[in-house]
């Protein structure tokens, strides 16, 4: 194959990735654009939403090992398709709900299709892009993130503004099903095909997954995922509910200004982060890891920050808490091109579903639900406090309040751990050479 055919068609297979990728996060954070309208008509507490949240990523987690471990050995174009058709059905499920626990089973049902997602999308990204590119490329395809996250607050909270909130989720299922059909026209290269030298027979005779978790940066990189995952899922699911509570806006108000702080400015963060971590890495081994972990040093105080506007400030707290945000997505852009370099080929992945499995159960699967658990927690000490006899919406904002500042503490955690997966990258990447 020429060399344009061969990039027109890495192009083409990353934009649809991405496209794949959008609607994966779409779906995802549908919950936490809906979930106080929601709690508000089944009278929920914090921490059954929370629950929800957690019971849907330890599904994903767990589906994702055994996916990954396929993603190494059989089609990834089919693995792409099923699952998108797969999650994208369950969503629309997930608007026919009649009471909580059919919620909570579809829900569980889209976690099992989001999981082929990621470790099938970044093999794949990985054999259609060099190394001095992926950079910029899985940035790219991470924008799904960001954007995803975008349309999902802003349209659902119009959706559900004008609609109510189950035609929120049917009309999420649409763009996921032809997107499930164009996974299918996907190239699919051989394994290491933009590698400078085959992996070697040897690397074959051990386990897998012991062969990724023996990688001294691998185990700081899951450590990260675990911190970074569990502060962006916290987020997710309850800024909407925090800008309700704490400032007094309306859903649709609040879904919009969500949409701009955690997925307009990510945009910025991963495609600055990409052309960073690619310029910074032609100079120094650890670029990518150590761009990450100044950016997100610098996101926790940001994000304290925001937290501490007072009620009814909402522009300072939107270009605080933004640029908290947009930082933390540099993550994204350093720290998945760094597995990538410290991986062999055949192995990506497994990793990936390794890293997916780990920074998941480990991480976001605590977000919500500690979240959540915090907020009645502090809820309750405030209506103890107060002396009153009965929980008000006043004392569940103040609750949520207290419990979001759990966010930039461990922001402040996970920037020292990328400081120390830095230290360790040089020498990993030159035993991949060797392998």
């Amino acid at each position: 194959m020429s060399t344009d055919k061969a990039t027109k068609q890495a192009w083409f297979a990353l934009w649809i990735l991405f496209g794949i990728n959008l609607m994966n996060f779409y779906d995802r954070q549908i919950m936490g654009a809906l979930a106080e309208t929601i709690r508000k008509e089944w009278s929920l507490s914090d921490t059954m939403l929370g629950t929800l949240g957690t019971a849907f990523i330890l599904m994903y987690a767990a589906v994702g090992l055994p996916l990954g471990r396929l993603a190494d050995t059989w089609s990834r174009r089919k693995i792409l398709s099923i699952g998108v058709s797969i999650w994208s059905v369950l969503t629309a499920a997930s608007g026919l709900a009649p009471n909580f626990a059919w919620l909570f089973a579809t829900r569980l049902g889209v976690g099992i299709g989001e999981a082929s997602c990621a470790p099938a999308a970044n093999s794949l990204i990985g054999d259609l892009f060099p190394p001095r590119r992926r950079a910029l490329a899985l940035s790219i395809f991470m924008l799904g993130l960001p954007i995803g996250t975008f349309l999902c607050y802003s349209l659902s909270g119009l959706i559900a503004s004008a609609y109510g909130w189950r035609y929120a989720f049917y009309f999420a299922c649409i763009p996921g099903l032809i997107l499930g059909l164009l996974a299918l026209k996907l190239p699919d290269p051989a394994r290491g095909a933009t590698e400078e030298r085959p992996m070697s027979a040897q690397t074959h005779s051990r386990s897998p997954f012991w062969l990724v978790l023996g990688i001294p940066t691998i185990l700081w990189i899951i450590i990260s995922g675990a911190l970074h995952n569990f502060n962006m899922y916290a987020v997710n699911s309850f800024l909407p509910a925090f800008l309700m509570r704490t400032h007094l806006l309306g859903l649709k108000e609040a879904t919009t200004v969500s949409s701009i702080v955690l997925g307009a400015v990510g945009v910025i963060g991963l495609l600055g982060g990409g052309w960073g971590a690619d310029r910074l890495s032609r100079k120094r081994a650890d670029g990518k890891l150590l761009l990450s972990a100044i950016a997100t040093a610098i996101a926790a105080p940001c994000i304290y920050f925001a937290l501490n506007q007072a009620p009814g400030a909402i522009l300072p707290f939107m270009l605080l808490m933004g640029t908290g945000i947009m930082l933390m997505f540099v993550y994204y852009s350093g720290v998945y091109a760094a597995i990538q370099d410290v991986i062999p080929a055949a192995l990506r992945g497994t990793a990936m579903a390794i890293y997916f499995f780990a920074m998941y159960l480990l991480g976001a699967s605590f977000g919500p639900v500690i979240t959540g658990m915090l907020s009645d927690y502090f809820a309750k000490q405030a209506m103890t406090v107060a002396r009153a006899s009965a929980m008000s919406e006043q004392f569940k904002a103040i609750g949520l309040h207290h419990a979001m500042y759990i966010i930039p503490i461990l922001c402040a955690v996970l920037a020292l751990v990328l400081f120390a997966a830095s230290r360790t990258v040089a020498a990993d990447m030159e035993k991949k050479k060797k392998m």
